[in-house]
């Protein structure tokens, strides 16, 4: 299986405040693969570099230093075809709260230089593929959490990327929300669309990802299937795990 992401000693630096000088180094020269059609999770606690991992492979940062491609296209000369082949989800989403659902995802689509026509067809197939049919027309200004984060998901693959980056995919939702996120994101596995994501669930890693990175004080800590490194450090969660690669215990944000 061939690779859709791979870093090889990715660094990022960023100046320190006004009248500080210096910089601080947030990502320390990583080097990982992520397979194309799995699901890959890099996990950390606040401060450990992943947010700034995460940008740099989706474009939205520059890399100091190191090599980095995604797609098969090398960041530093591909940026434009590399966000044409790529989806991204925040955590704060960006759905436009006056307009349904719907034409959320058909403005989405005609964003990426889709006709009316194909937008709408695009649109109406992932209404359907979601189940979104009781709410896709109503403004979403009236949706829930949950609600939005689906629509969310729906948005970011509106033009079916090979890859798609989702941060924080569940946080704040209540449980029924979030296991529809993460039947969605199964889903979009399974339909061979590669999801690199980060989260603070750990129980959220164990069941959607294939592969986990932990990065702590930007660098990277461990590698491997949840079930391969549960192993390895004799624990019987990844919470475990976590505890004794980090010494910290992760943050929980719906707690």
């Amino acid at each position: 299986m061939s690779d859709i992401i791979r870093t090889v000693n990715l660094r990022k630096s960023f100046k320190k405040g006004r009248g500080q000088g210096g910089e601080v180094l947030a990502v320390k020269g990583v080097t990982f693969s992520v397979e194309k059609g799995e699901v890959f999770g890099l996990l950390g606690p606040n401060g450990a570099g992943k947010t700034t991992t995460m940008r740099m492979l989706s474009t939205l940062l520059t890399p100091t230093s190191g090599e980095v491609k995604v797609a098969g296209l090398d960041l530093s000369a591909g940026a434009e075809e590399i966000r044409r082949r790529i989806g991204y989800v925040s955590q704060a989403g960006g759905m436009l709260r006056d307009l349904s659902g719907r034409d959320n995802v058909i403005f989405q689509a005609k964003l990426y230089g889709m006709k009316q026509k194909e937008a709408e067809a695009r649109a109406d197939e992932l209404v359907r593929l979601f189940h979104l049919e009781a709410y896709a027309d109503r403004p979403v200004s009236t949706y829930s959490g949950g609600q939005k984060r689906i629509f969310d998901l729906a948005s970011g693959i509106v033009h079916k990327p090979e890859l798609l980056f989702l941060d924080e995919p569940s946080t704040g939702l209540d449980p029924q929300n979030r296991a529809h996120v993460w039947e969605q994101v199964k889903k979009l596995r399974d339909q061979g669309t590669s999801v690199f994501l980060t989260t603070h669930y750990l129980d959220e890693a164990d069941a959607l990802c294939n592969r986990i990175a932990i990065m702590d004080k930007g660098e990277l800590m461990a590698e491997g299937t949840p079930e391969a490194l549960k192993g390895k450090y004799e624990a019987k969660t990844l919470d475990e795990v976590f505890l004794k690669i980090t010494g910290h215990i992760m943050w929980n944000p719906g707690a």
